[in-house]
């Protein structure tokens, strides 16, 4: 009875060890696919964020790489909205200085006409 209880027990923790394994088996795959969507999303953000760079050395792009990349963008798009605020600003003044000078010259226009 024993022996049926040992052989019972050792066919037990055979089919966890096997179902163990198939586990590991599909977890193994998952990081491996998981590794390979994220080579292909990297690959992708470059090229969309710079296309000469991306692929052209033939080495994968790393996080670094993306990161940076990113992260220029990022500050070159800062700098962008700074630069069309300073002219927004830019462009108010010059329409109020027209607007002032507009109403000066029918100003002008409403005197020269009572002069003559």
């Amino acid at each position: 009875q024993a022996e049926e209880e040992l052989k019972a027990a050792w066919s037990q923790q055979a089919g966890q060890l096997r179902e163990m394994e198939h586990r590991e088996r599909l977890l193994r795959s998952d990081v491996q696919r998981a590794g390979e969507q994220l080579e292909c999303f990297k690959t992708q953000v470059m090229q969309v964020c710079s296309p000469s760079a991306a692929g052209s050395t033939g080495k994968p792009v790393t996080e670094q790489q993306v990161i940076e990349k990113v992260r220029q963008i990022s500050d070159e798009n800062q700098q962008s909205h700074e630069r069309e605020k300073s002219l927004q600003k830019e462009l108010s003044s010059r329409l109020a200085k027209e607007r002032e000078v507009s109403a000066n010259i029918e100003v002008f226009k409403s005197s020269l006409q009572k002069l003559q």
